[in-house]
């Protein structure tokens, strides 16, 4: 593999002038425009040689002119494909179209997006324009595209180690796991991945709802040095998994993130939204928009079931873990076969209406690191269908006594989740035609779903193509100000759907300061709350505390009705957590628990134990394991 490159030039014409990775991906580009056109035979002859995915561009020199170019695409696509962005990526030789409606620029079997190939010479990718403007989407994809020499050179230098001398005869291999942070907890998940080849991060986040020190992953300890990781992959873009990533790349990590777009797109907005909320607290935050930046121009994206290497010795594979929007489960394969590892991250392994169930089929699978959120035998969900006649009961009620509704959600998955509920109940008249007020950054992660219903349910997806976006409903409104949100406090009946989920900071500690002493109002708590959030002490009865309010301390009682519906999780459930283990295919020979309190940690394992008779362990953070 060290002389890929060289080994490939020489069983393709001279016209070739040069050969380069992207990652993990090998791109060549060529003088003749021939070759380019025609040359696709003898590609997918190199590609079934070495098994690696290999991409033949023109060469700049052949290139039509961009104005050309632009004029091609306006006359070749149909107008009611709705093109809204043009987008040159010169240093790569591509362009990428950006349209409402994708399928029409692609054309019958990539008819149109041949067309645009063979006469202007680009090669043209295609990406859909957000039903709802998404200014982080936009913002993602301009860093993409404005740093692409930068981005060319530095894929270039991850294929050089990927692709570095490795020879596993010479090596005593071996797989090693340390916790970094979510062992028996929920918070700060992060584990590190060691081999004789490589060191791997799986996740890097944040617990928002801990004090000092324990807010963070343990990187003070020997195995952890950051100029010796060599990938980090993000399941998902939820701030207990992603928040510390941009943190890395401002401690002088130079290194690639996988994860894909949709998480790519929604951590960089929840990180945005973490520094403002630090500076709301009037406090220093951890890193700045510069930090951000740093960490999209180093992402790299992959579609589920997209198989890349990572390092000489890793393969990595994701899979829909059914959670949140893009949230993947990771599956690496070690070693060339030498063992299969499956980190779950978070997941459901149950149909929501927004997103599909998640995969349980794998190629090859040993050891299995899942979640026990919801793990312990206390933790029988009830099903959808009563969890959601429960959340529409609790709306109704409250609005019939005149009261308002606060539901504090998780900006990314839940939140979404509850609005298509909502949606269906008043379509089939199950709730009056109440607004429903959506605060903090909900509405705009609402624009990034809109931008990927490809990893929608299909329910969803077809909804969006069909121009029925359910996040467009009119009765959908959102706030953007706090004279809005001032309105929306003194004025009549109404739902509100506010972060943060565990009302730690955001506009739905406003809202709650404000509903709390109103026997008429309600709060649902729709998702998990961790052990020392606001959001925790309310769920267990507190009846007043005191809050700040323009710097002033104050005592607020806690008169309104408190609702918990853990039906609507995006967790599994405990028996789903088993059945996921026993339908799994195939079924590991190891699991470890992690992601949960102890007590559920230690509970899942034991039962995962006795009813299949695999090892099974829960440990401790900062607890390392041989898995292999």
């Amino acid at each position: 593999m060290a002389d890929i490159l060289k080994n490939i030039l020489n069983e393709l014409p001279k016209t070739i002038s040069n050969a380069v990775f992207e990652g993990a991906n090998i791109v060549l580009y060529t003088e003749d425009r021939d070759f380019f056109l025609t040359g696709e035979k003898k590609i997918k002859e190199i590609v079934n040689k070495i098994k690696k995915r290999v991409e033949l561009r023109a060469d700049k020199k052949i290139l039509e002119s961009q104005e050309k170019t632009e004029k091609i695409i306006k006359e070749t696509v149909p107008k009611e494909a709705e093109i809204t962005n043009i987008i040159f990526d010169i240093q790569r030789s591509v362009i990428i179209i950006e349209a409402k409606k994708p399928g029409l620029v692609i054309g019958k079997q990539g008819s149109v997006l041949q067309e645009i190939k063979k006469t202007s010479f680009w090669l043209p990718q295609v990406q859909r324009s957000p039903a709802i403007q998404s200014k982080i989407t936009e913002n993602v994809r301009a860093v993409l595209y404005l740093n692409n020499n930068y981005r060319r050179r530095f894929l270039n230098s991850v294929g050089k180690k990927i692709y570095k001398q490795w020879n596993p005869e010479k090596v005593n291999e071996w797989v090693r796991l340390t916790f970094l942070g979510g062992a028996r907890q929920v918070g700060r998940s992060c584990l590190l991945l060691h081999t004789p080849e490589s060191k791997i991060l799986l996740d890097c986040g944040i617990d928002i709802a801990a004090q000092n020190k324990e807010k963070f992953p343990y990187f003070d300890i020997a195995e952890f040095d950051i100029n010796e990781i060599d990938a980090v992959i993000i399941s998902h873009a939820h701030l207990d998994h992603s928040g510390l990533l941009p943190y890395l790349y401002k401690m002088g990590y130079k290194g690639p993130c996988y994860m894909t777009k949709p998480t790519r797109d929604i951590a960089s907005l929840l990180a945005l939204d973490f520094i403002g909320v630090a500076y709301k607290k009037a406090s220093s935050p951890l890193f700045s928009s510069i930090d951000i930046k740093e960490m999209v121009k180093h992402s790299i994206c992959l579609d589920y079931n997209e198989v890349t290497d990572i390092t000489p010795d890793v393969r990595l594979t994701f899979y829909n873990a059914g959670h949140a929007l893009g949230s993947s489960m990771v599956h690496l394969n070690i070693g060339n076969g030498l063992h299969n590892l499956l980190y779950t991250g978070d997941f459901k392994f149950g149909k929501t209406r927004l997103l599909d169930a998640a995969s349980i089929t794998f190629p090859r699978l040993e050891t299995a690191i899942i979640e026990a959120t919801y793990g312990s035998k206390n933790d029988i969900l009830p099903s959808r269908k009563e969890a959601e006649e429960h959340l529409v009961q609790a709306i109704k009620k409250t609005i019939e006594r005149k009261g308002k509704v606060l539901i504090p959600e998780l900006g990314l998955g839940r939140a979404q989740e509850t609005m298509l509920i909502i949606e269906d109940a008043i379509r089939q008249g199950k709730l009056p035609e109440i607004p429903t007020y959506i605060d903090g950054m909900i509405w705009d992660i609402n624009a990034i779903h809109t931008a990927y219903p490809d990893f929608l349910s299909g329910n969803v997806r077809n909804l969006i193509f069909q121009d029925k976006n359910p996040f467009v409903y009119d009765l959908f409104k959102r706030v953007g100000s706090p004279a809005e949100r001032k309105k929306v406090i003194e004025g009549g009946p109404c739902v509100v759907l506010a972060t943060s989920g565990m009302l730690v900071g955001g506009a739905s500690v406003e809202y709650f300061k404000e509903f709390a002493g109103n026997r008429r109002n309600s709060i649902c708590f729709v998702c998990y709350q961790g052990v020392g959030s606001l959001g925790r002490q309310v769920q267990e009865g507190i009846k007043e505390l005191k809050m700040t309010s323009d710097g002033k301390e104050e005592e607020v009682k806690i008169n309104l009705e408190v609702h918990t519906i853990d039906g609507l999780t995006a967790h599994s459930g405990r028996n789903q957590l088993l059945a996921f283990i026993n339908k799994c295919q195939p079924k590991p020979k190891r699991v470890v628990v992690g992601h949960g309190e102890a007590s559920k940690c230690l509970d899942l394992a034991s039962t995962i134990y006795k009813l299949n008779r695999i090892e099974t362990s829960a440990p401790r953070n900062l607890e390392t394991i041989r898995i292999k």
